[in-house]
C-alpha cells in the first residue's frame, strides 16, 4: 500500500489532471474535501471526455479542459479498510476489474492507496515464506 497518496480537489481543471496523470503516472487519484475522500478520478474518467458520438456533442477543446474533476469524478466508489485482509481487496480487485482502491482509516480518513502491484508483491511474499520457487 502506499501511505503517501497524492490526492486532488474538485475544483481541479480537466487540464491540470492531463498534466497530473502525465507527471505521477497514476491511472486514479483520490478526491479529497475537508479531510474526506468524496470520490475518485481516473485516466477513464479523463479519456471519456473525449467521446464524440451523435447523441455527445464534445465542446472545443479549450472549453473541455476548464472542467473540473467535480464534473468527471466517479463519487460513488469500492474502498477497502485498514484491516481488510489481502483475500478480499484480491477479490474486489478482481470483481470489479480495479486497477486501485483507497484504503479508509477507522475515522474514515484516507489511509493510503492500494494497487494490484502491491496486491502481486504481498502474494509472493505469502508463496516465498511457504515454499521456495523452482528453478
Amino acid at each position: 500500500m502506499t501511505r503517501d497518496v497524492k490526492t486532488v480537489a474538485r475544483d481541479v481543471t480537466l487540464r491540470e489532471l492531463g498534466d497530473l496523470f502525465e507527471r505521477d503516472d497514476f491511472n486514479t487519484y483520490p478526491v479529497e474535501e475537508n479531510g474526506q475522500v468524496v470520490g475518485l478520478v481516473s485516466k477513464f474518467d479523463h479519456l471519456a471526455c473525449f467521446i464524440f458520438t451523435p447523441a455527445h456533442m464534445m465542446p472545443r477543446y479549450g472549453d473541455l479542459m476548464k472542467r473540473t474533476v467535480a464534473d468527471v469524478m466517479t463519487s460513488e466508489f469500492i474502498y477497502v479498510g485498514t484491516d481488510t485482509r489481502l483475500a478480499r481487496v484480491l477479490q474486489l480487485m478482481v470483481d470489479h476489474r480495479i486497477r486501485s482502491m483507497p484504503v479508509i482509516d477507522n475515522d474514515q480518513r484516507l489511509a493510503g492507496m492500494i494497487s494490484r502491484e502491491d496486491v502481486i508483491r504481498a502474494l509472493q511474499r505469502c508463496v516465498g515464506a511457504k515454499a521456495p520457487l523452482p528453478r
